[in-house]
């Protein structure tokens, strides 16, 4: 186990979990609360949504305000979590990877002892944080801290960002004493649908607002009807090969494009240079999403559950473009949103320059359709799910002391 940042609840203890102390009287103390997943921004920034309610909680609707707690964070010592979580505030302890085989392979005779190893290092953290509740939202280090937690007794609050849940998530709510998922049709039972914990800018933001300011930080004309593409970090590539072939057609239309392209992976010109056009802007990352929500009136995408979910709460209008991977768990995301009309979704093979001649270009044209989609899209908007995770988890906290 190694452990990045320095602790910011006083130094580690080898006191046992307080729920082995006994819950006799009211207990004041801070909660401890321990939140597990990582590997990919789809795990890590829920977790940190949830961590940012549970320290800075907001008022509730009589006027209380709950007490501040204490969080700690677990993942993998090589995922984007080993950047993201220090730099958030969060002390981040780290455990090993250990993935379920899913093919015969030296693996399976491997996973028994490389789980009971990290299952060992999970209970010694729990100990050493004196977490009260552990806080899961998948992926590969979640399955191992929620059999440490229901080993010492600590209850746990799962979350589902997917709509096919992952096997840690499956796991885990079988002990949970709370499940939440981000997508109603997710089939878990029990669960809470409370939407996707996300960072307070994006579930705040007021689009028309902000959208002037919004495109002049960008480079954009601020009356213009502003395109806004992004392929994701792994799929990008394809989706750019379309921007480029379709250019010409979404100018000529009247339309400007924000092109976010990944990192090392611009439009060049013929002399090698990233491709510069008055009407298309193009920008290799973006720090923060909410600027691209704002700008935009129509935005196309990769149907990651946190996109779908974002898009919603800002109630922006999209164009959905699975990313063909797994078993089609991008497409099963975006299902409600586009069967009540606040989308449209293309198949990866399908999103073509004729394609966006025949329906991205009349949809972006057409501010009637574009609002209408709008209001459909905000309709499964659920902008405080941070807040909820974070009233499940003192529930649950609670829950065991009394």
């Amino acid at each position: 186990m190694s452990t990045h940042a320095p602790r910011n609840d006083g130094a580690a203890s080898a006191e046992a979990p307080r729920h082995e102390q006994g819950r006799a009287g009211h207990d004041d103390r801070a909660l401890r609360v321990v939140l597990c997943g990582g590997g990919t921004a789809g795990h890590i920034s829920p977790m940190l949504a949830i961590g940012r309610a549970l320290r800075e909680p907001r008022q509730r609707g009589d006027g209380t305000r709950p007490v501040p707690a204490v969080c700690s964070m677990v993942g993998t010592d090589y995922g984007m979590e080993t950047r993201l979580v220090p730099a958030a505030g969060f002390e981040l302890d780290t455990i090993e990877r250990v993935p379920f085989p899913r093919r015969p392979s030296m693996d399976v005779v491997r996973f028994p002892g490389r789980m009971i190893t990290a299952v060992r290092e999970s209970t010694r953290i729990l100990r050493e944080r004196r977490a009260d509740v552990v806080v899961g939202v998948g992926g590969y280090v979640s399955t191992p801290m929620y059999l440490a937690a229901r080993s010492l007794k600590i209850p746990i609050v799962v979350h589902e960002g997917n709509a096919r849940p992952g096997l840690a998530n499956k796991v885990g709510a079988r002990w949970a004493t709370h499940v939440a998922v981000a997508l109603p049709h997710t089939p878990m039972s029990r669960a809470h649908v409370v939407g996707m914990p996300m960072r307070p800018e994006i579930a705040r933001l007021d689009r028309h607002e902000r959208r002037a300011q919004a495109r002049r930080q960008l480079g954009l004309d601020p009356d213009m009807t502003t395109v806004v593409v992004t392929g994701g970090s792994s799929g990008a590539l394809a989706v750019n090969r379309t921007v480029e072939a379709s250019l010409d057609d979404l100018l000529e239309a009247g339309l400007q494009v924000f092109h976010l392209t990944g990192r090392g992976k611009q439009l060049t010109d013929d002399a090698g240079e990233p491709l510069r056009r008055p009407g298309y802007v193009q920008a290799e990352y973006l720090d923060g999403m909410e600027q691209a929500y704002a700008a935009a009136d129509l935005i196309v995408a990769r149907s990651g559950a946190g996109t779908v979910c974002e898009v919603s709460v800002v109630g922006l209008p999209a164009v959905f473009v699975p990313l063909p991977i797994g078993n089609g768990e991008q497409a099963l995301n975006a299902q409600a949103l586009v069967a009540d009309g606040g989308a449209l979704q293309v198949r990866d093979d399908a999103f073509s320059r004729d394609w966006v001649r025949r329906e991205l270009i009349p949809l972006a044209t057409d501010p009637m359709r574009l609002r209408t989609m709008a209001e459909a899209s905000a309709r499964h908007g659920l902008p405080d799910a941070a807040d909820t995770m974070a009233e499940l988890t003192r529930d649950a906290a609670e829950g065991a002391r009394r």
